[in-house]
């Protein structure tokens, strides 16, 4: 009796600590975050015969892919979206409003990352006048080293200084950003350093630019065999200032000069590969992923973003783009493999927006789409305030689909800031291309809980928004588009629905239909990686996705 006591008990331990075994997950050694800038979810199905096996397919076969996946606020912008992706909330809390935004105490249009205090470290430019203040909130970039007591390192690498400097959070030992103009050069601020590392001098020394910048734009494969988009020589796009038409071969070394030199690399799909090459020396350069501790590089790919903005999400040019964009990403996981080794990092790929089909083509297949001029539309505005107010110096500014009112002025004129806001918003909707108006006071008494009023309120910042906030009609642009080209900053699904994939240490295999948010990213990382939340989340865990 006692033997079978005591095997039943030895059996029932050895299998106890074998399941326990089997959950214990390796520590993190480095956490890499990859934001593609523009890049809409139906670039993964669309390119997907084209693409390679270890880059995007890589992620989609051995990771975890969130398919249903959308930002939750308006407006769908950079600085916007890279903040609510490391914060784990929206604008609501974390306070960066759009890239520029109307500051009604400055009475001034600022940038979300200027920062006058910091001087430029890496040339004599301005370029690097900047910090991440105005986030209010904390990253999951901060809560891991306040995790490890400031160890371990969090560097941010992006050609946009907002896509490196807001991911990288307040703690960063480091952000890097693309100096372009006549510069050519990697730089960074003096809110992280005094003098740039010998690695990153010795990587602008090497005039990778310069190199890249030599050679045409030419289509990766044979021009007839891009069939996911329309053709090539179309009247929807925006050709580079000096060619007579937005058609292949795009000749970079005669065009550079007339495209602001070193910054028509932004513009083009060697942007992505040259970014490419400054994380992979980041990674040599700092050691990361080398140490005891854990480290995050935060990494954005912007020239897609660049290059959507210029030739449309159908256009030859985006597909060769992401083409090539599938081979550095092939690249970059191999380096981490060789460099950091194989289940030794935990990555995730998502973007900061998408984007709408250029309006203009929409049109042309009869689908609705439109342009709005702000210009007209500011004149309307104040036709209404002059009829209803007897004056048409009521409104400050408009901006961002945000009306701004004159406080002082209405003070002045003793009339009520609310009901002046309220007869705008009423008002407004009557405005061809606006669909949804509502002030600011209604956002701040009603709870929208879904639908596209609960993304506009998402987005709304009680200290920093305007005073009546507005929705254009689905497709609908500035007239700055309407010659070619086009944008996003919308809560339409063609602006909202992105990729979300996680893959390697910690990380399931598989993929989920069910609806998540940007928000999400952030408390799933800090639960894989046992460390507390950011601040202001308002995120959820992804259950799904963590072993």
């Amino acid at each position: 009796m006692k033997n079978n006591i005591l095997f039943t008990a030895l059996v029932c331990l050895t299998l106890f600590s074998c399941k326990v075994e089997k959950k214990v997950t390796q520590k993190t050694k480095l956490v890499v975050g990859v934001v593609v800038d523009q890049m809409r979810y139906d670039y993964l199905t669309r390119f997907a015969d084209r693409y390679g096996e270890g880059g995007f397919k890589r992620l989609l076969n051995e990771g975890f892919s969130l398919e249903n996946a959308h930002y939750n606020y308006i407006p769908t912008y950079t600085a916007v979206g890279h903040t609510s992706i490391y914060t784990g909330t929206t604008p609501t809390n974390h306070g960066i409003i759009s890239n520029h935004w109307y500051d009604k105490y400055l009475k001034e249009t600022i940038y979300c990352v200027d920062d006058s205090k910091y001087k430029t470290i890496g040339n004599d430019g301005d370029g690097g006048k900047k910090s991440p203040y105005r986030m209010l909130t904390t990253t999951i970039t901060d809560q891991l080293r306040l995790a490890q007591n400031m160890k371990g390192k969090t560097i941010g690498v992006a050609i946009k200084d907002r896509s490196a400097i807001l991911p990288a959070g307040h703690t960063a030992n480091a952000a890097y950003w693309f100096d372009g103009g006549s510069k050519g050069e990697w730089i960074s601020s003096s809110y992280y350093m005094n003098e740039l590392p010998t690695w990153v001098t010795e990587f602008n020394a090497s005039k990778k630019a310069d190199e890249y910048l030599s050679k045409p734009w030419e289509t990766l494969y044979d021009i007839d065999t891009y069939t996911e988009s329309i053709a090539d020589d179309n009247k929807f796009e925006q050709p580079f200032k000096g060619q007579d038409k937005p058609v292949f071969p795009h000749n970079i070394p005669e065009l550079r000069s007339k495209n602001n030199n070193y910054s028509i690399l932004k513009a083009i799909p060697a942007g992505n590969s040259f970014t490419n090459d400054f994380a992979k020396a980041a990674i040599i350069g700092e050691n990361l992923g080398k140490t005891d501790y854990t480290d995050f590089l935060a990494v954005s790919f912007s020239s897609t973003d660049y290059v959507g903005h210029q030739f449309g999400v159908a256009s030859k040019e985006i597909e060769d783009t992401y083409l090539r964009l599938d081979k550095d990403l092939e690249d970059l996981f191999n380096f981490l493999d060789t460099e950091v080794g194989e289940g030794n990092y935990t990555l995730f790929l998502t973007a900061d927006h998408a984007a709408v089909q250029v309006p203009a083509y929409l049109k042309s297949v009869k689908i609705p789409a439109n342009y709005i001029s702000y210009k007209k539309f500011t004149a309307y505005v104040n036709e209404i305030t002059k009829k209803h107010f007897n004056s048409d110096e009521l409104v400050e500014n408009i901006s961002n689909f945000q009306i701004f009112l004159n406080k002082e002025k209405i003070a002045e004129l003793k009339l009520d800031a609310n009901t002046v806001a309220q007869k705008i918003a009423d008002e407004v909707i009557n405005y061809k291309t606006i669909y949804k108006s509502v002030t600011a006071r209604t956002l701040q008494s009603t709870s929208f809980t879904s639908g596209i009023l609960n993304s506009l309120q998402n987005g709304y910042n009680q200290k920093l928004s305007g005073d009546v906030l507005l929705i254009p009609n689905p497709s609908t642009l500035s007239t700055y588009y309407k010659d070619g080209g086009t944008s996003h900053g919308s809560g339409y699904s063609y602006d909202t629905h992105i990729p979300m994939i996680f893959y390697g240490n910690g990380i399931n295999q598989g993929n989920s239909k069910k609806k998540y948010e940007i928000t999400d990213i952030a408390p799933t990382l800090a639960n894989l990686l046992q460390v507390e939340f950011p601040n202001g989340t308002t995120g959820k865990i992804i259950t799904e996705v963590i072993e």
